[in-house]
């Protein structure tokens, strides 16, 4: 990289120099293939090294997205991903000469509630379920028929 990251006009690029970011393949709007291209970057491994530090933590800020990602793709892939995160906030902490400032990203349990009581309502709009089918769903406890 050298001294002058500001080659770089995005934390995008940078991340896709770095071989970080996925080189999508698509064909009529098809995704044809995804994988990460291959290569041998030091600064990317030097990510990729701290992207598994955070896998291996219990405390950290990236660590439930560390995990969130690791539970759906497995742990390479979120190897990749953190690594990636890492390196974009990097990018922006060198370009914007500021410190890193730690997110909240936790979601309150009510609003999380919340949420998924909309969805489940819009689930059951969806079905278009009639008056019988909604005395039979909540006639015994959480639906479950004995």
């Amino acid at each position: 990289m050298g001294n002058d990251i500001d080659k770089f006009a995005t934390a995008k690029q940078f991340a896709s120099w770095l071989r970080l970011v996925p080189n999508n393949k698509v064909s009529g709007g098809k995704v044809i293939s995804t994988h990460t291209p291959k290569g041998k970057n030091r600064l990317a491994l030097a990510f990729r090294q701290a992207a598994n530090s955070v896998g291996n933590q219990k405390n950290h800020p990236l660590g439930p997205f560390f995990k969130k990602i690791a539970y759906r793709k497995g742990r390479a892939a979120a190897v990749t991903a953190t690594a990636r995160k890492l390196s974009v906030v990097s990018w922006n902490m060198i370009t914007k000469r500021e410190g890193y400032r730690e997110t909240n990203n936790h979601i309150n349990p009510d609003e999380l509630r919340q949420r998924k009581l909309k969805a489940i309502r819009s689930s059951l709009i969806q079905l278009d379920i009639n008056e019988q089918e909604w005395k039979a769903l909540f006639q015994t406890p959480l639906g479950i028929s004995q």
